[in-house]
């Protein structure tokens, strides 16, 4: 589950320390970052960062000197990511209760928005793609990463999407849209936790410069 879920405030955590270090060993967590060209001092967003996984690795990447704005709508989740920040002493993550629709995020003042294994889950998709173009500078960044189920390949977006699982050509539709430039694609990600019928894709956007 991700983001926009509906899941009730009161479930356990999700991930566990063990979970992460499983995952670094197929998420590839550099390549993705080399794909967003995150950098050092950068400010960027992790849009469903649940308990904290992908907001560390951000964290770390960006520096003292850059800034994460980690969000979900989940209250428990983030409950826990201020613990797991507090243990680690982390100081350069903001934590953010979104709303189903709106992220909540500065405007015109990140240079990456990251959506892993959450686009799905967002149902008035229009209205997020723009309070995130709206958060990007110009020529900022926009990585999705999304599985595709290999049942539901050649399926519609609704069955897609409650099967938490989405194609590329939708979600590309939707971007150009609402006015990204699509350029970065990676049909062949790899597979979702060694699972062979979770096919890992990544497409990366770009909020034009004018």
């Amino acid at each position: 589950m991700a983001f926009f879920s509906l899941v009730g405030f009161t479930c356990k955590a999700q991930y566990t320390s063990e979970d992460w270090n499983d995952r670094d060993t197929w998420m590839q967590v550099p390549r993705l970052m080399a794909l967003a060209e995150v950098g050092e001092n950068n400010k960027v967003a992790d849009l469903g960062c649940h308990e904290g996984y992908f907001t560390f690795h951000l964290s770390e990447k960006v520096g003292d000197k850059g800034k994460v704005y980690a969000v979900d709508v989940s209250l428990y989740r983030l409950d826990d990511l201020k613990e797991h920040l507090k243990e680690r002493a982390v100081t350069n993550v903001d934590v953010i209760l979104g709303d189903p629709d709106d992220p909540k995020l500065p405007i015109s003042s990140l240079d990456v928005v990251m959506l892993i294994d959450t686009y799905h889950e967002i149902r008035d998709y229009t209205t997020v793609l723009e309070k995130i173009k709206k958060a990007l500078k110009p020529g900022g960044r926009l990585l999705i990463l999304e599985k595709l189920k290999a049942h539901k390949k050649g399926k519609g977006r609704e069955e897609q999407a409650l099967a938490h699982t989405l194609s590329p050509k939708y979600v590309k539709q939707e971007l150009g849209d609402a006015g990204f430039l699509v350029g970065k694609e990676v049909t062949d990600f790899g597979t979702w936790n060694h699972e062979d019928e979770k096919q890992m894709w990544v497409v990366v956007a770009t909020k034009p410069d004018a």
